[in-house]
């Protein structure tokens, strides 16, 4: 029988989430307002910026007029498609292999692939821009495309394990008995059964990838610059330009939250099925 709850732990459970809600979104609330706003208003006080002038869309029209949007939306877009796609088609074979035909290793190889999350960026930097140097991949989108994979390589195998784990393999054994080849057997098969849980994965890498910023700073310049790129143009050492770069975190986080929002049922659902237990 479930325990009943007073109202007054609903009230108060009620305000505690609207606060903590309220707080992790204040500083995307906080740079929409600078959006609208001139430079001389965004550097004023906060109650100042709030309640001292109008509103005004003229930092979005010096952004666009100074930056290609639409190239660097584009950039963004293929990159972190392109890398989940391919992330997609090496996770699912591993993620079979080791739900289905472990390894007397198979779990350590889970937590050393996991383990390469935690190292630092920096640490690898060197190395892979001068391969990229040399490979002639700096500043182009297939080169960005294969970082980005490798990044979230070990995370799309996980998930992608964890949702594996909880077909019955009874189901692949009968698909065997009827015929089916290996290739048939997780096309037909284990990817039908696996959907809620790939979804979600694809969702979680795509936004990981879109927000990426270390490596698409360090590896582009103009060509294969993505929007994270596209934020920093407006830090200079002439200063901050607070509007301006409000305006563009704005035009850059859009596309993607607009996706999180629509997506969040599918993105909850998958996450809740497997990754998370």
């Amino acid at each position: 029988m479930a325990r009943a709850v007073s109202n007054t732990t609903k009230i108060w459970n009620t305000a505690t989430a609207g606060t903590l809600g309220f707080l992790m979104f204040f500083p995307i609330l906080w740079i929409l307002i600078l959006a609208f706003k001139t430079e001389e208003d965004a550097i004023r006080a906060p109650l100042q910026v709030l309640f001292g002038s109008g509103w005004t869309m003229e930092s979005f029209a010096a952004v666009q007029a100074r930056s290609d949007y639409f190239r660097h939306f584009m950039n963004s877009v293929i990159i972190s498609v392109g890398s989940t796609f391919l992330g997609l088609l090496i996770a699912i074979p591993a993620a079979w292999a080791m739900a289905f035909v472990p390894a007397k290793r198979t779990k350590d190889v889970l937590m050393w692939m996991l383990s390469t999350k935690m190292l630092p960026p920096v640490g690898v930097l060197i190395p892979i821009y001068l391969i990229f140097r040399d490979l002639g991949l700096l500043d182009t989108r297939i080169g960005l495309t294969f970082v980005l994979m490798m990044i979230n390589l070990p995370i799309i195998i996980w998930m992608l394990y964890t949702y594996f784990k909880e077909i019955p393999g009874e189901i692949l054994e009968a698909a065997r008995m009827d015929g089916a080849s290996l290739k048939e057997e997780i096309i037909y098969v284990l990817t039908p059964m696996a959907i809620p849980g790939m979804a979600s994965t694809v969702l979680l890498c795509i936004i990981l990838a879109w927000n990426e910023a270390f490596w698409t700073l360090n590896l582009t310049a103009a060509k294969a610059a993505p929007l994270t790129a596209f934020i920093a143009s407006y830090s200079s050492p002439e200063g901050l330009f607070y509007a301006k770069l409000s305006a563009a975190s704005i035009m850059a986080i859009a596309p993607i939250l607009i996706m999180g929002w629509f997506s969040q049922k599918q993105l909850v659902r998958g996450l809740t099925f497997g990754a998370v237990k």
